[in-house]
């Protein structure tokens, strides 16, 4: 199995945040490949049934800060190598908004959602495809605030402007692996 764990937040208060920005890739992937509908799959998360063999894509329910909780309960569930078979969707502060990234492993960078999968795990050592959001010009305004904020018209259409080329950066890694979506999609950061 291969599993595709996109980071986010639950309920209408959140969905539009840049910290769901992982659930929207989440969302156009499900379309892209013909899904059906997410469907709540236990207390823990959101299952899509994906349109493509084999690979499942999970949006947890537990809250960004408790990500492992529902990682923990796809690991007792499912069979799959967190470093090989799964890729994680997750919001960035550290990228501009309508750039992405992929990363083979590193260190959760004071991201809660990252930092809990890597508790739930004992490592760090699983792949992840960066969605950037951009940090707040004033560094005055608090990161937790910036990302739980919506996003302005413009930084929006920027950032689903990229969600065609991370699609296929997933496909990419599904086909390919890791390195080879790195090699691929990655630019250097100017």
């Amino acid at each position: 199995m291969r599993l595709v764990l996109a980071l986010g937040n639950p309920g209408g208060e959140y969905r539009d945040t840049r910290h769901n920005v992982g659930w929207w890739l989440a969302d156009r992937l499900v379309r892209r490949w013909g899904g059906g509908r997410f469907r709540v799959d236990g207390s823990t998360a959101w299952t899509g049934a994906a349109g493509r063999p084999g690979v499942e894509i999970h949006k947890p329910l537990t809250y960004m800060n408790r990500s492992g909780a529902a990682l923990a309960a796809l690991l007792s569930t499912r069979r799959f190598d967190p470093g090989a078979d799964m890729l994680v969707l997750v919001d960035d502060v550290a990228l501009p908004v309508g750039r992405f990234r992929v990363r083979r492993s590193g260190s959760p960078g004071g991201h809660n959602g990252l930092t809990s999968l890597s508790a739930a795990l004992g490592h760090d050592g699983y792949p992840r495809l960066r969605l950037g959001v951009g940090r707040p010009a004033d560094d005055r305004i608090d990161l937790a605030a910036w990302v739980l904020a919506r996003m302005p018209r413009a930084e929006e259409e920027a950032a689903l402007g990229a969600f065609p080329r991370a699609a296929e950066a997933v496909e990419q890694w599904l086909e390919h692996g890791v390195e080879a979506t790195m090699n691929r999609f990655n630019q250097p950061l100017t």
